[in-house]
């Protein structure tokens, strides 16, 4: 089942379309991160301004090198124990489509811990978006059954795995300061 599901995906984000997912937090709208004309239709799909950031998913750290300058030896630390989810926004990101960059050229990237996403990213050999699956404004859905019908009528493909499952928890966000220091965003 698992294989199917990652096979159609594949599917899907090879053609830059969008798919609807569960990840290692909530369900969530993704494409190929490095696809301008794909993440302009996720921010379509969530009414959301182009402004307003948007979190990208990787593999492993090894992924995460082609996409940041420099990760430091904090950080390194803090990705290879992870205790929950961990979302890092990281400065002067590259190889990324322009518009999931934000205004101050930072983007937020999780290493993801969930099974499926990560055997998904690693076949596509990319980065792919992850954003909650609402309508901007409205409240995150902890569950497949919670999700929009607009959300699911705007999407191309809808994984057919998890859906019975509930997780209320979104990603710990941390971002990297100036002098290397990690500041808790969201916890």
């Amino acid at each position: 089942m698992i294989k199917t599901e990652i096979n159609n995906a594949l599917e899907v984000l090879n053609q830059s379309k969008t798919l609807l997912y569960p990840t290692d937090t909530v369900w969530g709208i993704g494409c190929d991160a490095t696809c301008e004309n794909a993440v302009a239709t996720v921010f379509k799909i969530k009414q959301r301004s182009e402004s307003k950031s948007l979190i990208v998913l990787v593999a492993n750290i090894e992924m995460l090198k082609k996409y940041v300058d420099s990760i430091s030896e904090e950080v390194e630390n803090l990705l290879k124990k992870p205790i929950k989810p961990t979302s890092i926004i990281y400065n002067n990101p590259k190889r990324l489509a322009k518009n999931v960059i934000a205004s101050d050229n930072t983007v937020a990237i999780r290493i993801v811990q969930n099974t499926f996403c990560k055997q998904l990213i690693t076949a596509f050999g990319k980065p792919i978006v992850s954003t909650s699956a609402n309508i901007s404004g409205n409240p995150t859905p902890k569950s497949f059954k919670e999700i929009d019908q607009p959300i699911l009528d705007s999407v191309d493909y809808i994984v057919n795995l998890h859906r019975e499952e509930v997780n209320a928890k979104s990603s710990t966000i941390i971002k990297v300061g100036g002098n290397g220091e990690l500041i808790v965003l969201r916890d």
